[in-house]
């Protein structure tokens, strides 16, 4: 019943073709917001299309602040992450992220998000939780943590669940992204990956065969 009775999502349509666009999201957390700036340029010079900045404390909200400027300036939008209560949703908006991610499945939160018009992604870790996700209308699914779960999870998962899409996220690597989007992830979070050169190359091959 309660899958029935919160409101949909009304994610635009520019969500997910943008995620469809690049395999690759990057996922700063714990930088400053000179350092989450500098490693959103790189990701956005390499075709990342999107960066998530977690804002697990309020520290965070100025580096995702720094990291929304930043991708304004290029036309790019930002997303904030672990959005796990509606103070931190309102706080996302508030610093003027285009969506949200968590690492959870929370209903009342999705809720929320769709009754703000805030695009939103769900977190997930079992089948339960994505049929969960799926009744209540969501397509996109963060399956977190995705180095935990192992890239069999992914080939699993699709097997019940054909039209989810899932971005594994959580110890992705350039060493390991393309095995996790071979074994059926839509999308991988990385961040320390991009500050490095030879992961980067790894990631911008990613980028260029997709």
């Amino acid at each position: 019943m309660l899958a029935q009775s919160i409101p949909q999502p009304s994610n635009p349509a520019w969500f997910a073709e943008s995620l469809l666009s690049c395999p690759v999201m990057a996922v700063f957390r714990g930088l400053s917001p000179a350092r989450t700036v500098e490693l959103a340029t790189v990701a956005w010079d390499i075709g990342v299309l999107n960066v998530e900045v977690p804002i697990e404390s309020s520290r965070a909200v100025a580096s995702l602040e720094a990291a929304v400027a930043a991708g304004a300036s290029r036309g790019m939008r930002v997303g904030a992450g672990t959005i796990i209560s509606a103070s931190q949703l309102s706080t996302a908006i508030s610093a003027g992220a285009a969506y949200g991610v968590s690492p959870g499945l929370d209903p009342a939160l999705a809720a929320l998000a769709s009754e703000r018009s805030f695009p939103f992604i769900p977190g997930v870790a079992t089948a339960s939780e994505v049929l969960q996700a799926q009744r209540l209308g969501f397509r996109w699914i963060k399956a977190f943590p995705a180095s935990v779960l192992g890239p069999e999870w992914f080939t699993a998962m699709k097997g019940p669940f054909p039209e989810t899409n899932f971005i594994a996220t959580g110890g992705m690597t350039g060493r390991n992204a393309g095995l996790f989007l071979a074994s059926g992830a839509s999308v991988v979070g990385v961040g320390s990956a991009l500050g490095n050169a030879d992961e980067r190359e790894m990631l911008t091959a990613i980028i260029a065969a997709r």
